[in-house]
């Protein structure tokens, strides 16, 4: 059950806690959202589940009453001691809690082995969305993810080609996992409010999901660092001697060399960058 707002500001009043803003501690003090959380994962006993930013311990309690193995970490010392004290006990065998920066342990220290089988479940600390999702793009890659994130990072995310929010986060989420545009979430549904709205994500992996190898990743986002020049020219000078190849390729997709990166097709980026090396 979901802390009211009153109860979580007793609760960090008796743990002599402020919430840290550079941390994103904005903790969920509505039950509707963890009940929506849990029902989009599809959360049922048994599952292995990875949470990220675990905080006062709302969510992760609701997935561990319903059965859930549950792998947390979370960065903020005073958080793991009471989530320790609070929920380790009571569930000693299905919580595994560690400390620790969640960009560097993004799947929480779960063994790889077990990472394909898993989701997550997580309200996101805002300050480390992005690289933290890069991070699980790297893979072993969880089965189905529900996080709720910035509603800006969503808007990226979910962003097709030809908008202006569409960049390679964009392409390398899309390309592993289906999305949905995501469910708004207002800010009195935490405490303290955020000042930027929030986006209940769903993503589900894709039958047959692509990684991207890091210089490929390290190429696509040198496109869009001059996501106004032709993407002819960008390669001419990232990749000198390809960009005959990348035009054949190009034409074949119905595209000229002229075409900027932001109008690139998610597939059509796949078949591109399939065998390209680095940037030079």
């Amino acid at each position: 059950m979901a802390l009211t707002p009153t109860a979580t500001r007793e609760l960090l009043a008796r743990l002599r806690h402020a919430p840290k803003r550079f941390l994103g501690q904005n903790f969920l003090v509505d039950g509707n959202i963890v009940r929506k959380s849990l029902e989009l994962g599809q959360i049922s006993a048994g599952d292995t589940v990875v949470e990220v930013g675990p905080g006062l311990g709302t969510l992760t309690g609701a997935l561990l009453e319903a059965g859930a193995d549950v792998w947390a970490v979370e960065r903020d010392r005073t958080l793991c001691a009471h989530l320790a004290s609070d929920l380790a006990h009571r569930f000693p065998e299905t919580l595994h809690l560690c400390e620790g920066d969640a960009v560097g342990l993004p799947l929480a220290g779960l063994p790889a082995d077990r990472a394909p089988g898993c989701k997550v479940v997580a309200n996101l600390p805002y300050a480390i969305s992005s690289p933290w999702m890069d991070a699980v793009l790297s893979g072993p890659l969880p089965s189905r993810m529900v996080l709720m994130v910035q509603r800006e990072a969503a808007d990226r995310y979910t962003a097709g080609p030809g908008t202006r929010n569409f960049g390679a986060i964009s392409i390398f989420l899309q390309a592993a996992y289906d999305t949905a545009p995501g469910h708004r979430v207002s800010s009195s549904c935490f405490y303290p409010r955020p000042d930027v709205g929030s986006t209940l994500l769903h993503l589900v992996r894709k039958a047959s999901p692509h990684l991207f190898a890091p210089e490929q990743r390290t190429l696509v986002r040198r496109c869009f660092q001059q996501r106004r020049k032709q993407l002819g020219a960008v390669i001419r000078s990232c990749l000198p001697g390809r960009e005959k190849d990348w035009r054949e390729l190009l034409k074949s997709a119905g595209f000229s060399s002229t075409v900027r990166a932001e109008a690139i097709p998610v597939p059509v980026w796949t078949r591109l960058l399939s065998g390209s090396p680095g940037p030079a």
